[in-house]
C-alpha cells in the first residue's frame, strides 16, 4: 500500500508542536486516481443528495453574509463538476467515510498514518469531507471546534491563520459557537491579517493548526479538490467541554471564567460540569440551516439560478 505521508517529515520539534501551532506536511493522496474528475463524478452520484452541502458566496471576504446554501437537484455527479468548473460553487460532502467505503478505509489510513507518527495521539469521532470548489472560490472567516487537518489534493489555495485568541475570537464569541447559538463563521477585519500565518497550498500540502484558530481560504485560478479532516483527542474533548462550562457560568451565574490547559485540574472540573448538563439536557438545539436560495443551473450565470417553488 502506497504510503499516505511522506516519509522523514516529523522529527522530535514537528511531532512536539503538532495541535500547537500551524504545521505543514507532505501526503501522497493526489497521486491516487480516486480524485480525478470521473471519480469525484461517481462519488457526486453515490453520495446522499440530501446530504450535500452546495454554496455560493461573494467576493468581499468581510460579507461572511454572502454565504448562501443552494440545491443540486437532480444533476448528475457530471453535471455538478461542470458547474463548479464554470460557476461559484462550493460543494462540502460532509463525513464521507460514513456513506462510502472508499473513503471510510481512507479514513483510516489518514489517521493511522498521524497516530504513527505522533506519539499519545488519539483519534476520534472522524469526519472526513470531500470539498470541491471552483475557481476563486472562498471560504470566509471561521473556526471549528473540533481539531481539523487539511489535505489539499487538486488546484491551489491561499489558507490564513490565526491565533485563537482575543481579537480574533473573544471567549465570548467561542462559547457562542460551542454552545451552538451560532453558526462559525463571525466578523472579519482585514487587520487581523497581520496575525495571520499564510499557506499557499499546493497539491500534496497537508495542513494543521490548533484547535479554534479561526481561518479562511480562497481558491486560485483553478478547481480545487481537498479533505477537510475533522477529529476530537482527549485533550480536544476536554478543551471542548470546559468551554462549554465556561458560557454556562457566564450566563448563568455572572461569572467571567478564564481558560486554561485541556488538562489543568479545573479544565477537568468543568469537563464533568458540561457532561452533566448535556445528560441533564441543557444541551441547546443547533441554528437551523441557512434555507437554500438558489439551485445550481448550468445555463444561469455562475451556475446559479433561481429556486423553484
Amino acid at each position: 500500500m502506497t504510503r499516505v505521508l511522506e516519509p522523514g517529515q516529523f522529527d522530535a520539534l514537528a511531532r512536539r508542536d503538532f495541535g500547537r501551532a500551524p504545521q505543514a506536511f507532505r501526503h501522497t493522496l493526489h497521486q491516487r486516481s480516486m480524485f480525478d474528475d470521473a471519480a469525484l463524478a461517481d462519488v457526486l452520484d453515490r453520495y446522499p443528495r440530501d446530504r450535500l452541502g452546495v454554496f455560493t458566496m461573494g467576493g468581499d471576504p468581510v460579507d461572511w453574509r454572502s454565504w448562501r446554501r443552494g440545491r443540486a437537484g437532480n444533476l448528475s455527479g457530471e453535471a455538478l463538476l461542470t458547474s463548479v468548473r464554470e460557476g461559484r460553487i462550493w460543494l462540502n460532502l460532509r463525513a464521507t467515510n460514513d456513506y462510502l467505503e472508499e473513503f471510510d478505509a481512507l479514513s483510516g489510513e489518514m489517521f493511522g498514518a498521524l497516530e504513527a507518527e505522533i506519539p499519545g495521539l488519539k483519534t476520534f469521532r472522524r469526519d472526513v469531507g470531500l470539498l470541491i470548489s471552483s475557481p476563486g472560490a472562498q471560504v470566509f472567516y471561521h473556526l471549528d471546534v473540533p481539531r481539523v487537518t487539511l489535505w489539499h489534493i487538486r488546484g491551489r489555495k491561499r489558507v490564513w491563520l490565526y491565533p485563537a485568541r482575543a481579537p480574533y475570537v473573544t471567549a465570548e464569541a467561542l462559547e457562542r459557537i460551542v454552545l451552538k447559538e451560532t453558526a462559525e463563521q463571525f466578523d472579519y477585519r482585514p487587520d487581523f491579517d497581520g496575525g495571520a500565518a499564510v499557506f499557499d497550498l499546493e497539491p500534496g500540502d497537508v495542513l494543521h493548526w490548533p484547535q479554534y484558530a479561526p481561518h479562511r481560504i480562497v481558491n486560485g485560478d483553478s478547481v480545487n479538490v481537498s479533505l477537510s479532516c475533522e477529529f476530537l483527542s482527549p485533550a480536544a474533548l476536554v478543551s471542548a467541554n470546559a468551554v462549554y462550562a465556561d458560557a454556562l457560568a457566564r450566563r448563568r451565574l455572572g461569572l467571567t471564567p478564564k481558560r486554561r490547559g485541556a488538562w489543568h485540574p479545573a479544565s477537568l472540573v468543568k469537563f464533568a460540569v458540561a457532561r452533566s448538563a448535556k445528560a441533564m439536557g441543557l444541551e441547546p438545539s443547533p441554528p437551523e440551516p441557512l434555507p437554500p436560495s438558489f439551485a445550481v443551473d448550468l445555463s444561469a450565470p455562475g451556475a446559479v439560478g433561481p429556486l423553484a417553488g
